[in-house]
């Protein structure tokens, strides 16, 4: 959650109209509904990974299953997080792209997620 508040904080800082606010909302809406694909059904993910350690051996089988589940579900949601990504940058002034490569530089990545 605080990756798409710090997506849209970003946002705040660019001076968006109106049309690059709707194209915002869109990206943080696509980041969120890959989020959500990604973590799975889970109601806790962490109990997903102590499961693979609750026995006396590494469960490698449910692991590959876990991480096979994880690229499916990053391989399905990617296009549209492309296309967001893309029809939001594109729809920036030079200007604005500038400021993002700045945040990018000072932050070492605007999207990085910290915490």
């Amino acid at each position: 959650r605080r990756f798409i508040d710090r997506v849209r904080m970003y946002g705040s800082k660019l001076a968006l109209d109106a049309a690059q606010k709707q194209k915002l909302a869109q990206l943080a809406d696509t980041l969120q509904a890959q989020r959500k694909a990604f973590m799975g059904d889970a109601a806790q993910p962490r109990e997903a990974f102590q499961a693979l350690v609750a026995g006396a051996t590494f469960d490698r089988a449910a692991a590959q299953t876990l991480v096979d589940a994880k690229v499916r579900a990053v391989q399905a949601g990617s296009p549209e997080v492309i296309a967001a990504m893309g029809d939001f940058y594109d729809s920036l002034k030079p200007e604005q792209q500038a400021q993002v490569r700045e945040m990018m530089n000072q932050r070492r990545g605007w999207m990085r997620h910290r915490g």
